[in-house]
């Protein structure tokens, strides 16, 4: 007997499964349509409304962006105002909340968190991932309308490609996400879409924590090595150069990686991990809430990643940072622009570059660094650009939402 053997790859099976997803959900509002307009010939012309849709919802793809909503969850809260929170990480942080307004829902992670989504019924969704309707994250024919809110205050450029194209709205955190957003829309040739700067909730947050902290004394100096991911990241062109230097400075290190690497390359932080587990000045952090570790750091070196920010905005302190010299943005909304990307503008306003030459005597580097006084007017110049509204961002979330919600009830009753 002849056994017929057939595979199917992992990315094909993918595909294959959001197809499924999407006839499914197709079939299954059509029959709803059918039914509905059964119940209409036969009730003489009148149906009971939808009590279903519900008006404000939020979808976190995972707990880490807790930071960003849960401001938006409380300002819910204190204003008593229903708002559906769907999460695809079962330990989200807002299943531990005492909220009586605010309704968490665990989705399931992968498709079947997407299959729930598809289907959703609101008015209003708001969320910061990107990538809606480009893969399995599909928009549902009853969510009337898209908000993005960002995790960051960079350009947004930095995002794989068309990673906002099919939000209705995004509420950017200052100037510069707005610039950038309708000079992609203008290279492309797309219509605008509606954008408001709010300015960063997350941001405004992590502010107020820090002004009533009380900092540790502490002697010895703590680096934070905070990388972005992908291949032109810091790990990936320095890895072990770097951290062979910084293992023998003396100082306490605390790396912490992009959380898309222990995903995309997972293999690359374990040969890390692996070599330095013997170094007892060198320890890995991947908390969700990545406070304490800005906090406790004199510096941080990175490269592009959107932590930059963070780091030297909200705590006010310098930063190294690494540059690849061809830096591939093919993937990236960058590649639509004809024109350096934002962050990379700012980078040297804000710290100094690292380089390759540096590694050696990276102790002094890392020292003048911390003593240097030359970048705080610099750092308050950029601040204006990409952190808009500061302390009240949240107000102006939430306004934005409501004024939203009220025209799309009055569009609905016309």
């Amino acid at each position: 007997m002849n056994t017929l053997l057939l595979y199917i790859d992992p990315g094909t099976g993918s595909m294959l499964f959001s197809l499924f997803i999407g006839l499914a959900t197709t079939a299954v509002f059509a029959g709803r349509a059918l039914i509905l307009k059964l119940k209409f010939v036969f009730s003489g012309g009148k149906i009971k409304e939808d009590n279903s849709i519900v008006p404000y919802a939020v979808y976190s793809d995972h707990k880490r962006y807790w930071n960003i909503f849960k401001p938006v969850c409380d300002e819910f809260e204190k204003r008593k105002t229903g708002l559906l929170y769907l999460t695809q990480s079962e330990d989200d942080p807002v299943f531990d909340c005492d909220y009586k307004f605010v309704k968490p829902e665990f989705i399931g992670e992968g498709n079947k968190g997407f299959a729930r989504l598809n289907m959703l019924k609101a008015n209003i969704l708001l969320s910061t991932t990107p990538g809606l309707d480009v893969l399995q994250w599909k928009r549902s024919r009853n969510v009337k309308w898209y908000v993005h809110i960002p995790h960051s205050v960079d350009e947004l450029a930095g995002y794989r490609m068309f990673a906002l194209d099919f939000y209705d709205a995004v509420l950017a955190t200052g100037t510069n996400q707005k610039d950038t957003i309708r000079s992609l829309e203008k290279a492309r040739n797309e219509s605008p879409k509606e954008i408001t700067v709010c300015g960063c909730v997350h941001f405004d947050s992590m502010k107020e924590r820090v002004l009533k902290s009380a900092v540790d004394k502490k002697t010895e100096t703590t680096v934070l090595v905070a990388p972005s991911w992908g291949k032109s990241s810091l790990l990936n062109l320095y890895g072990t150069d770097l951290l062979d230097s910084l293992g023998s400075s003396g100082f306490n290190i605390i790396i912490r990686p992009h959380p898309q690497s222990y995903t995309a390359e997972p293999k690359l932080l374990q040969n890390l991990k692996a070599k330095y587990a013997d170094n007892t000045r060198i320890v890995w952090n991947n908390d969700n809430d990545n406070f304490e570790c800005l906090q406790n750091a004199d510096l941080m070196i990175t490269d592009f990643s959107g932590i930059i920010f963070d780091y030297s905005m909200i705590f006010d302190k310098p930063l190294l940072y690494t540059r690849p010299q061809a830096f591939d943005d093919a993937p990236y909304e960058q590649s639509w622009l004809n024109e350096e990307r934002w962050t990379f503008k700012v980078l040297p306003e804000l710290g100094i570059e690292l380089k390759e030459t540096d590694f050696a005597n990276i102790k002094d580097v890392i020292l003048s660094a911390i003593k240097s006084t030359t970048l705080e007017r610099k750092r308050n110049e950029i601040r204006k650009q990409c952190w808009d509204n500061p302390g009240n961002a949240v107000t102006k979330v939430f306004e934005y939402l409501a004024n939203k919600q009220t025209q799309i009830m009055e569009e609905t009753i016309c």
